[in-house]
């Protein structure tokens, strides 16, 4: 989701809105879990609705500072008063420091108008209760939800910070979260050390049997949405038509994918079999992973980890519903996760997002141990594996 700049003028929203009685002190503001649950809500709403909701961030280090002059306070909050609606959500997004707006129900109208509306509106009114010098400490951004299309194009960054009950963490999570990279560092250096013979074999395997580079660049979406270049050995023979796996993954995201098993002893699968751009060898590199071990140069540098929702592809990304995007939120991509342990290829694409969802909402050091436990046997039995 991208932050409008405070510079642009576009059609002013068709809704008229209205003066209201609003929070006219300090105390009367949602406290900042209290705001930050009602914007996920919002959020999940708006993921079924589809009926946009802009969140405004007013953000002053002076002006709301606690124990600061409680006048200005007051100013702010009558200048908000001015420019919001009763339906309109106002509380702490960042205690003392940000204040949050949630604009709900903006409907049809164009989130970039909505938008461009209040860039108008509430500066005004600000302006109208505040002095010069304290209209210069604050800072405003506005965040439409969903994101335009044309903002987002090929998976670029989501606006993070219509994401907060996400992305922060606790004092305990935060040690955990440190614990994990730790884990993820020691167990990429022991694995490329451990397996560099392998590395070594499947290179010269590769070379000897199809011409081109033994390594395979790709470009993958990352947690919020950012572009890393993603590291496979090649299992494809070279300048392949990608128009194959295009059409496959709109069919697979739209629920309209499943591929009958060559052995007969599935009904289906949701991953494309027989692919006829797989070279003999990467068959077997494929129903082994063994083409993914070069994915721990990059749980190394800390663009993916150990465990983790799988990165996908730009035009993947595109075909998402705005609630898929959020298994790119909480957590890094990972090299193994829920959906290879316990799904790979054998669940729709709607099953597959739970998985990632669960697996960010139920996250725990004992899970990514247990998860990594269960993944030499998954890659063992090539279950699901194409």
């Amino acid at each position: 989701m991208s932050t409008l700049p405070v510079n642009e003028t576009v059609a002013a929203n068709s809704e008229e809105v209205r003066d209201n009685h609003r929070p006219s002190v300090v105390s009367d503001l949602l406290p900042q879990k209290v705001f930050i649950n009602m914007l996920s809500r919002e959020r999940k709403r708006t993921e079924r609705s589809q009926r946009r909701f802009v969140l405004m961030l007013l953000e002053s280090a002076n002006l709301l500072k606690a124990g600061n002059d409680p006048k200005s306070m007051e100013r702010v909050l009558s200048a908000l008063s001015k420019s919001t609606r009763e339906t309109d959500i106002i509380g702490w997004y960042e205690e003392h420091f940000i204040i949050g707006v949630i604009f709900t129900e903006i409907g049809d109208a164009e989130g970039r108008s909505v938008a461009s509306a209040l860039l108008s509106k509430v500066p005004n009114a600000l302006c109208s209760t505040l002095s010069i010098e304290q209209i210069n400490e604050i800072s405003l951004s506005f965040h439409v939800f969903p994101q335009d299309s044309q903002d987002n194009i090929s998976g670029g960054p989501t606006d993070r910070a219509l994401y907060p009950d996400l992305l922060r963490r606790r004092r305990p999570v935060r040690i955990s979260h440190a614990v994990k990279r730790s884990i993820d560092i020691v167990g990429s250096l022991v694995g490329i050390l451990l397996l560099a013979p392998v590395f070594l074999i499947i290179y010269c395997l590769i070379k000897l049997t199809s011409a081109g580079p033994a390594l395979f660049r790709q470009a993958r979406v990352g947690q919020g949405g950012g572009h890393f270049t993603f590291l496979k050995f090649r299992s494809m023979y070279t300048k392949c038509d990608s128009s194959i796996h295009r059409e496959y993954v709109k069919s697979f995201i739209a629920g309209a994918a499943g591929t009958s098993v060559p052995d007969g002893s599935q009904a289906s699968v949701f991953k494309l079999t027989n692919d006829p751009r797989v070279t003999p060898v990467g068959r077997f590199l494929r129903q082994y992973s063994l083409d993914e071990l070069p994915q721990l140069l990059h749980v190394l540098r800390g663009e993916m980890s150990l465990v983790g929702p799988r990165p996908p592809l730009p035009y993947e990304f595109e075909s998402y519903d705005t609630w898929h995007k959020s298994r790119l939120m909480a957590m890094k991509p990972g090299i193994t996760g829920l959906w290879q342990v316990e799904g790979r290829s054998r669940v729709e694409f709607d099953d597959m997002v739970r998985m990632d969802l669960r697996y960010a909402t139920e996250w725990s050091l004992w899970l990514d141990l247990q998860i990594l436990f269960k993944t030499p046997r998954a890659v063992l039995t090539g279950a699901g594996a194409y």
